[in-house]
């Protein structure tokens, strides 16, 4: 009999661990596992994407007795509702994405005896502070307890993991290292018909939710540094803002007030991407952080060039030959360097992708994450 193994993520939302969640639900093998989802959250376009022999929970379904609200209470009610999934679905294996899911799945899965694979997504002594802002020490050691009770630990980058052994004060060597895999195959069959690349203007475009630590605003602020010397050979700027977020209408409103010779156009969220990122002469990740950046995975597989910053794992992403045109996080200055450098050596930036492509080709297939993975699944 396959496996039950529940998939745990927030949301379907369209972020990068959301898309990796759903890379393995297509992907298990079948003969192996039989997967299921749990969701916080019954909400996001690639919903509609999930394998439609998959069956999908949601703390949404569960029924709230009522009573006095209290620190932690929703939190138990998601770690009980959790534990009547994995009794009444007789889940085998749990894999909790994020620290989010983590910090339901610990205590739940403890309480009946389920084996879970955490995998820890970026640098948690960056990410915790900066997304928890209440109570972080105390999420903190729970979520050190819970990745002490996980069968396995994965980390998507040596970066998240060197990072996630200190911050949680983990054993040494216990996290393992599985850098994220990419649908190669898949992403260029769908990117077969490109449209055709802007003559009138250099297209950039950058891809992501709008919340702090992307860095949307250091992007915003790069443009406008390079208002003033864009050089006269190269056509105007256009950027390509795809995602959502809190931080929408704040970034919109700098735009507005600091960018006047160049374009910048928000677009909201787009479920599948790749089209616009391959008719783009480049993509552009401004990221503070990062724990092993998807969309640079794609960009990298399609063929599109890469400016990004130096963030978390994705300095990873290059071995013996350049990959990307870096900049320095947190920099808008930097970044506007790599821009304008970008925009005026478009023939090195083509062969960053060429170099690029090669380099996922090897290291991130799908099918070589999937074996590992799916070995840790078994136990």
């Amino acid at each position: 009999m396959p496996t039950r193994v529940l998939l745990m993520i927030s949301s379907m939302r369209g972020g990068g661990s959301e898309r990796q969640t759903l890379l393995l639900l297509k992907h298990l093998d079948r003969t192996r596992f039989e997967p299921h989802l749990y969701l916080t959250d019954r909400a996001g376009d690639l919903l509609c994407h999930v394998p439609t022999d998959v069956p999908i929970h949601s703390f949404e379904d569960f029924k709230d007795p009522g009573g006095l609200y209290f620190p932690g209470r929703i939190h138990r009610q998601q770690a009980a509702h959790l534990r009547s999934i994995l009794v009444d679905n007789q889940i085998e294996t749990v894999y909790d994405r994020t620290f989010h899911m983590s910090f339901i799945a610990g205590p739940a899965c403890q309480k009946v005896n389920v084996p879970r694979v955490s995998t820890i997504v970026s640098p948690p002594e960056l990410a915790l502070p900066m997304v928890e802002h209440r109570f972080v020490g105390m999420k903190r050691a729970l979520l050190a307890k819970a990745y002490r009770a996980s069968r396995s630990i994965v980390a998507v980058s040596k970066i998240a993991a060197m990072s996630a052994e200190t911050y949680y004060k983990l054993p040494p060597g216990v996290i393992r290292v599985i850098p994220n895999p990419v649908d190669i195959e898949s992403l260029r069959n769908s990117c077969e018909v490109k449209a055709p690349k802007a003559e009138d203007h250099v297209a950039l475009v950058c891809v992501g939710r709008m919340t702090a630590e992307k860095g949307h605003a250091d992007l915003i602020r790069a443009v406008a540094l390079t208002q003033s010397t864009w050089p006269d050979s190269a056509p105007p700027l256009r950027l390509t803002m795809i995602g959502d977020g809190p931080l929408r209408e704040n970034l919109e409103t700098l735009a507005r007030e600091t960018v006047h010779q160049h374009a910048i156009d928000f677009v909201g969220i787009d479920s599948n991407p790749a089209q616009a990122i391959a008719a783009a002469d480049g993509l552009v990740l401004p990221s503070i952080f990062e724990g092993m950046p998807n969309v640079v995975l794609e960009a990298m597989a399609i063929g599109t060039p890469v400016i990004a910053t130096r963030a978390g794992g994705t300095v990873e992403l290059q071995y013996n030959e350049p990959t990307i045109l870096w900049a320095q996080p947190n920099d808008p200055k930097s970044l506007a360097e790599a821009i304008l450098e970008f925009a005026t050596h478009r023939g090195e930036a083509d062969d960053r992708a060429i170099a690029a492509s090669r380099y996922v080709t090897e290291f991130h297939s799908i099918d070589r994450a999937l074996k590992h993975i799916e070995s840790l699944l078994l136990g």
